[in-house]
């Protein structure tokens, strides 16, 4: 596989625009992310990323064959959940099931277990997103439970999986 997790720099974002304008990524990720998304949504992203506080957001763009491929980012909770993070991550449409997901989940979480103090990662893929579900299964993670009508999607109530990485203390 070989991908490739990189600091943001503001030049990904004509990129990343181009990667994150599909519908089909868009309907699995949460509302915070506009659709249509344009070159200027990508550059406050990176921008928000570049001025993030390194210690709580571990953000990196994702590169396979020197070309921008997607975004993977692992963000500390707070308060009694300090030593927990949210990963999330997409990859464009025409990388999909090529194992890059999972490589980069893999890379991503190896770094943020070495260089910080996070105990714990987890993620919330929507229950129906079978090929995310994979990917964290294939990365080591462990589905936790489903939580039943936990989301509003598009309008449709969804259900959502709640898988968990701990880190190895051994």
């Amino acid at each position: 596989m070989d991908c490739e997790l990189r600091p943001w720099r503001t030049e990904y974002a004509e990129d990343l625009a181009v990667l994150l304008n599909n519908k089909n990524i868009s309907d699995n990720l949460r509302d915070g992310l506009p659709y249509p998304y344009t070159a200027n949504d990508a550059r406050d992203f990176i921008k928000a990323m570049l001025d993030s506080d390194k210690n709580n957001t571990f953000a990196f763009s994702v590169f396979k064959n020197n070309e921008l491929v997607g975004s993977i980012g692992i963000f500390r909770q707070n308060n009694i959940h300090s030593r927990t993070a949210e990963l999330g991550y997409y990859i464009g449409e025409k990388f999909w099931n090529k194992g890059i997901a999972t490589e980069a989940v893999s890379k991503a979480c190896r770094f943020v277990f070495g260089n910080s103090d996070i105990i714990r990662i987890f993620a919330e893929p929507f229950s129906r997103n079978k090929a995310s579900c994979r990917v964290l299964e294939k990365a080591g993670f462990v589905c936790e439970g489903i939580l039943k009508a936990n989301a509003v999607k598009n309008g449709v109530i969804e259900d959502i999986k709640m898988y968990a990485k701990i880190r190895n203390f051994c």
